[in-house]
């Protein structure tokens, strides 16, 4: 989930009834008071009143049944996706529920689900919920608010390092009854905290004491969703079944939604072998990640005669940072000049040309396609903010618009190199017989961690444009269940990062960017980031007041990052891109910030009898 066009939304809800107004968490048009309500809004309002029916995207007559295949990559030795140890198989959350769920046609708004009421209280320094007295867990034992203190604690305690820093600022959590859970905040400057907390999955206690959380286990867990682990085949398949009677059917979050009575999920190891699998029919609904594959692996005879179908669809979603991200807890890139040198030495425009068929853009923002990304110099507040840690951050911070290299795509990037090299020199670094060594004579030279061979083409070109320099540059390509072991580790020279970016940047910024994260193992802190400067930036974000204050706080961080060079910026699209074997019936339209897939597809009867009599004469 990520963000766009938001104060054309704030401007269209300020129409909205009184009674559909009173929920935002800053504290909205009602300060000083207690406020009881159905849902929660960072910007503007909510779109939707409290007696909404149904989400007004999905269709709400949606047929239920049929079963579908989807690809993993990969294996799983886990159901347990909330810790660091294991691989944990794909859709091990879709058993859980969340005390409020995201309407995808609003960027920053949530509604109640296994709560009933959210109450704001007058300081804002906390959130309780009230939980639906319907509620129950899969074994049809209710779900209480010990059940989600329980959650929090040992998700804090045992789980991901990502859970303490996100919650960070949560206090305590109290059962104050059998469904009454209050969760009170150190400070009330951090005004998504309460939304955070309606994000978190709810582990049933009764299920997990007795047993070690820590360790990874193929147990069947169990949840309170509209999906429960039906049956498994470890590290080949996975099968997902619809809970008939599950306790939230009829909810308005959830009409028209799980409509499938089965979720297969067959896993590979390589990703050419998943897409063989899918045109052969073997895989009914894909993702393309691959440009080359998209513009040219589609002819294909059950494509040809319009029986599988391909679909670029637009979306409004923030596209963050994909880059190569050195690992700044080496060495060899500490210094900001050889970093740079990196980044001149990349082709994009070549690589874009030649690998994408064009199908990109570069990103040159950590928060790319977004109100919150850097441009120009800075001004206003972003220069006043950047002004108070002014010969602690770099210079040209204030005096030049950050700006990546752009050749011309013919592959021969003289000047970029000449750059690099310029940089290498003022490092330290000397080509000698034709290899690039510092003053001790010892080599320049690294590894690039992959996951899966999707990158391969991309890395070994930049191979070998390090290699004009003198850089000896490997490629090293693992499989998933070692590459996370690694990442985890910080086992690594450089690899590929992906920060994804929502609609609000706030406390997982702490995750990305922070000297602590640097420290602590299986943080999203890819790059070893640590700079003082940055941790006090990103604590500005966390308790900007406003929006206005948001974006200024916000920009101000992401031109510090950029001026740092810590990343060789990749590229990103604003599209869907989508092929799916036609046995599906779908929404008239697609949500503005997210697929709805599978949540509100469907099996159309009629096509998919078509489609099954169809492959009988392929």
């Amino acid at each position: 989930m990520q963000r766009r066009d938001l104060l054309a939304l704030g401007a269209a809800l300020a129409s909205l009834p009184q009674a559909a107004r009173a929920a935002n968490p800053a504290g909205g048009d009602r300060p000083g008071q207690v406020v009881r309500t159905h849902a929660m809004a960072l910007l503007g309002e909510p779109a939707l009143p409290a007696d909404f029916p149904h989400w007004p995207w999905v269709n709400p007559n949606a047929p239920k049944g049929g079963e579908i295949t989807l690809t993993a990559i990969g294996s799983f030795d886990s159901f347990n996706p909330f810790i660091l140890r294991g691989t944990a198989a794909v859709g091990s959350t879709l058993i859980y529920d969340t005390m409020l769920s995201r309407n995808l046609d609003e960027p920053l708004s949530q509604y109640a689900h296994l709560a009933r009421i959210i109450e704001l209280p007058a300081d804002r320094k906390g959130v309780t919920f009230e939980l639906r007295e319907a509620a129950r867990w899969h074994d049809g034992r209710p779900i209480t608010a010990e059940d989600v203190v329980f959650t929090f604690n040992t998700l804090r305690a045992n789980g991901r390092p990502f859970f303490r820093s996100y919650w960070a600022d949560v206090t305590e959590v109290v059962a104050e009854d059998a469904r009454r859970v209050t969760y009170r905040f150190r400070t009330n400057e951090n005004r998504e905290l309460p939304m955070i907390m309606g994000e978190m999955s709810i582990l049933p206690r009764h299920f997990w004491e007795g047993r070690d959380f820590t360790r990874p286990s193929l147990d069947l867990p169990l949840g309170s969703g509209a999906y429960r682990i039906d049956r498994f085949e470890p590290n080949r398949t996975v099968v997902l079944r619809r809970v008939a009677d599950y306790w939230g059917r009829d909810l308005p979050t959830t009409r028209g939604m799980s409509n499938f009575d089965a979720i297969r999920y067959e896993y590979f190891r390589d990703t050419t072998v998943a897409f063989e699998a899918f045109k052969a029919g073997q895989i009914d609904f894909r993702t393309e990640n691959v440009a080359r594959d998209w513009a040219t692996g589609y002819d294909f005879p059950a494509a040809r005669r319009g029986l599988a179908t391909k679909r670029e669809i637009r979306h409004e979603i923030p596209t963050g940072m994909q880059a190569f991200a050195v690992n700044l807890r080496r060495p060899l890139f500490q210094d900001a000049r050889v970093r740079r040198a990196l980044i001149e030495v990349f082709d994009y425009e070549w690589m874009n040309i030649n690998l994408f068929y064009g199908a990109y853009t570069r990103t040159e923002s950590y928060f790319s396609n977004s109100d919150f990304a850097s441009r120009g110099l800075p001004e206003g507040r972003e220069l006043e903010i950047l002004s108070q840690y002014r010969g602690r951050v770099p210079e040209p911070v204030f005096t030049e618009e950050y700006r990546l290299p752009k050749t011309d795509g013919s592959g021969n990037n003289r000047e970029g190199l000449r750059r690099a090299l310029a940089l290498l020199r003022e490092a330290g670094w000397i080509v000698r017989d034709r290899r690039l060594v510092n003053a001790e004579g010892r080599r320049f030279e690294f590894e690039i961690l992959l996951q899966g061979a999707t990158f391969e083409r991309v890395a070994l070109p930049y191979v070998q444009w390090l290699e004009r320099l003198g850089i000896s540059a490997r490629v090293r390509t693992v499989d998933p269940a070692q590459y996370q072991v690694r990442l985890d580790a910080f086992d690594y020279d450089m690899t590929i990062d992906s920060i994804g970016q929502g609609f609000h940047p706030g406390n997982e910024q702490r995750d990305y960017w922070t000297c602590a994260k640097a420290r602590e193992n299986g943080s999203q802190n890819v790059a070893g980031i640590c700079d003082p400067v940055i941790d006090e930036l990103v604590e500005m974000v966390i308790a900007a007041p406003n929006h206005a204050e948001l974006i200024a706080r916000t920009r101000a961080l992401d031109r510090v990052l950029l001026h740092y060079n810590f990343m060789v910026p990749h590229w990103h699209s604003r599209s869907f891109r989508i092929a799916f074997w036609e046995r599906f019936g779908r929404p008239e339209r697609t949500p503005r910030f997210g697929l709805g897939f599978p949540a509100a597809w469907w099996i159309h009867p009629a096509r998919d009898a078509a489609l099954a009599e169809a492959r009988r004469n392929l």
